[in-house]
């Protein structure tokens, strides 16, 4: 008698698929993205991102003590400053939005992680990521700036930084900042494979950050690139970074991958606002169970060898998972 192979027979109960399941998700994998603003006792939805808010420093700590309750280890923040100008000075202000954030987080929530996004396009008046010099952004000099950025994060208290720009040198240029003022023990998670990608939509609106002239294919990643992206992430692990992150996270999945068979240092990836923003949209029309492909979107990022994920979905995804 010819051999049936049944491997039906391990997915007939919930119990079975429990014992011989691959891949697993937990709280520990996830970080939420937050948006500081001005004020106090502000709260205002994102039009395009429900359930994401705008919060004052206030505000962000109440919602840092809910995100530790749930699990969750860490939470990554944006500021989206009133006063702008054309070289992005605020955010190098130890008095900054940022600052003010990461000290009042790490004194009410001590034992939450607290990444910084080290970028320009939220203070900058032109809502790119880095210095103007002769109609673009000049490399060099925005590294400058970053480094400085960079500083203030580490002298307000945070525990990561996260550069998002895209700018060539910037890690190990912020490594050598950090290393001289004497910040050798904070890590650096380096937004190394950053595509020029169309997801980013809604999260413009919540960090105020559309550029106002031109794009960023520029600096960002061409999204036609496999190879480019794994030479980005290898160049960014050698300048010192501590963390790799591929940003956006399901349309490069298979970026994901073939930078997990390369190194060996922790991935991260982002979940983008425009992949929320889908999701929401869709399960808000019921056509699909919100939920489910929530959590199978999260999975999928786990799965592709992601070990810590970027999501606006964290604490709904946390309260699942108990």
């Amino acid at each position: 008698m010819k051999l049936i192979h049944r491997p039906r027979r391990l997915r007939r109960t919930e119990t079975l698929r429990r014992m011989v399941r691959e891949t697993r998700l937990s709280p520990d994998d996830l970080i939420l993205p937050l948006f500081i603003v001005p004020g106090e006792g502000v709260q205002r939805e994102v039009s395009s991102m429900p359930g994401v808010f705008q919060q004052s420093v206030d505000q962000i700590v109440t919602e840092c003590q809910s995100v530790h309750g749930l699990g969750i280890p860490a939470v990554i923040l944006f500021g989206v400053p009133d006063d702008k100008d054309a070289t992005g000075s605020g955010a190098c202000d130890d008095s900054g939005l940022v600052q003010q954030a990461v000290t009042a987080i790490k004194a009410a929530v001590p034992g939450l992680t607290v990444i910084t996004d080290v970028c320009l396009c939220e203070y900058t008046d032109h809502g790119h990521c880095g210095v103007i010099e002769n109609g673009e952004v000049a490399n060099d000099a925005t590294v400058e700036v970053l480094v400085q950025e960079a500083l203030s994060h580490a002298r307000a208290g945070a525990d990561i930084i996260a550069p998002s720009d895209m700018m060539d040198g910037r890690v190990a240029a912020i490594r050598a900042g950090l290393d001289g003022a004497g910040f050798d023990h904070i890590p650096i998670m380096a937004y190394s494979s950053k595509f020029s990608s169309a997801y980013y939509g809604p999260f413009r609106e919540a960090a105020e950050s559309t550029p106002q002239f031109g794009d960023r294919r520029g600096y960002q990643m061409d999204p036609a690139n496999a190879r480019e992206a794994v030479r980005e992430s290898l160049l960014d692990l050698d300048e010192g970074a501590d963390i790799l992150m591929v940003k956006p996270a399901l349309p490069y999945l298979d970026i994901l991958h073939a930078i997990r068979e390369r190194v060996d240092v922790p991935l991260a990836a982002y979940n983008v606002s425009g992949e929320y923003a889908m999701v929401k949209a869709a399960d808000r029309a019921g056509w699909i169970d919100g939920e489910r492909v929530m959590m199978e979107t999260l999975l999928s990022i786990r799965r592709a060898g992601a070990d810590m994920i970027l999501t606006y979905f964290a604490k709904d995804a946390a309260r699942l998972l108990g």
